[in-house]
């Protein structure tokens, strides 16, 4: 029963990241949902149930989209992005900038 759990927790947290990803790759473009269904060929349906997680997307459509994001389909599971960013943002804002401004001040 352990092993389902751990299993079970670990596919929802790929979904969780793979919808995450999909929303802010999609953002990124510019695309409502209707329109990145468009590009890929399907129904605007089917990429609103993909990102309320009611459905997952075949192979086929998952190679779909990540060809009209531009992206690398791994990229869809791998992390959240939206998350990675915002992470990453911070720790510029928070470490990063007051360190060059202090270099600055003291250097020029």
């Amino acid at each position: 029963m352990t092993k389902f759990l751990v299993y079970t927790n670990r596919k929802m947290s790929y979904q969780a990241d793979f919808i995450a990803n999909l929303k802010y790759y999609r953002g990124k473009k510019g695309l409502s949902q209707a329109k990145l269904a468009e590009l890929c060929n399907c129904q605007p349906a089917t990429i609103g149930c993909i990102e309320c997680a009611r459905q997952f997307p075949s192979f086929d459509l998952l190679f779909k989209i990540s060809d009209v994001l531009e992206i690398n389909p791994a990229d869809l599971f791998i992390r959240n992005a939206s998350q990675s960013v915002l992470n990453t943002r911070n720790l510029m804002q928070t470490e990063f900038l007051p360190y060059v401004s202090k270099f600055i001040e003291e250097h020029f």
